[in-house]
């Protein structure tokens, strides 16, 4: 918990210092590929006889809102997401809340290299047919990377990639019986397209 609230403290401090030297706002719309690492409890294997619970949410499409703020040395910005998948009889839906900080490397006028950290929270959802619904929120801690290009005077199109952690936790439990195991979120690979609009 305490490296946790440092990194916290750090994300903060840096985000307060790029939203005061900011002069543009922007929001995006984002379109990319998840692919989630699960760990499945010896119960959950036993009981339902080993499912791949890494193919649940395998190369998913999903989408995403952010907004933020930057100049010409990084930015700011806060971002929605959110994937499902279905594999084997087992359903997740993934939601990201997170606040992110990249810092820029100009490589010609209108092209940028980008890197960065992200903190948040994850909420987890099990919704497989004929078991329980059942939901968790945990941490998301990150980093991502990529390429911006400026193709107007006020948008621009970034390809990135987003490794995140997390400790997200939900049950499986059938509608007529107890439990039968829990399935643990432990990271998520993103490659994502993103249409930028500064204002």
């Amino acid at each position: 918990m305490t490296h946790m609230k440092t990194l916290l403290l750090a994300f903060t401090v840096l985000g307060a210092s790029a939203m005061a030297h900011a002069d543009d706002n922007f929001a995006s719309l984002t379109l990319g590929q998840t692919s989630d690492k699960v760990k499945k409890s010896d119960a959950l294997n036993a009981n339902l006889n080993h499912p791949n619970a890494d193919g649940i949410i395998g190369k998913d499409t999903t989408y995403g809102v952010r907004l933020g703020r930057q100049n010409d040395q990084g930015r700011y910005y806060a971002t929605y997401d959110n994937v499902s998948g279905t594999h084997n009889g087992i359903k997740l839906r993934q939601e990201n809340l997170l606040g992110s900080y990249d810092m820029f490397y100009p490589v010609t006028g209108s092209t940028k290299l980008f890197g960065g950290g992200t903190a948040g929270l994850t909420k987890l959802t099990q919704d497989s047919p004929g078991y329980s619904r059942d939901s968790d929120i945990g941490y998301a801690v990150g980093l991502q990377a990529g390429i911006l290009q400026k193709v107007s005077q006020n948008t621009s199109l970034e390809l990135g990639y987003r490794y995140l952690r997390s400790n997200a936790s939900t049950e499986m439990s059938p509608h007529a019986g107890g439990k039968v195991g829990s399935l643990d979120l432990t990271s998520s690979a993103q490659t994502y397209l993103s249409a930028n609009y500064t204002f």
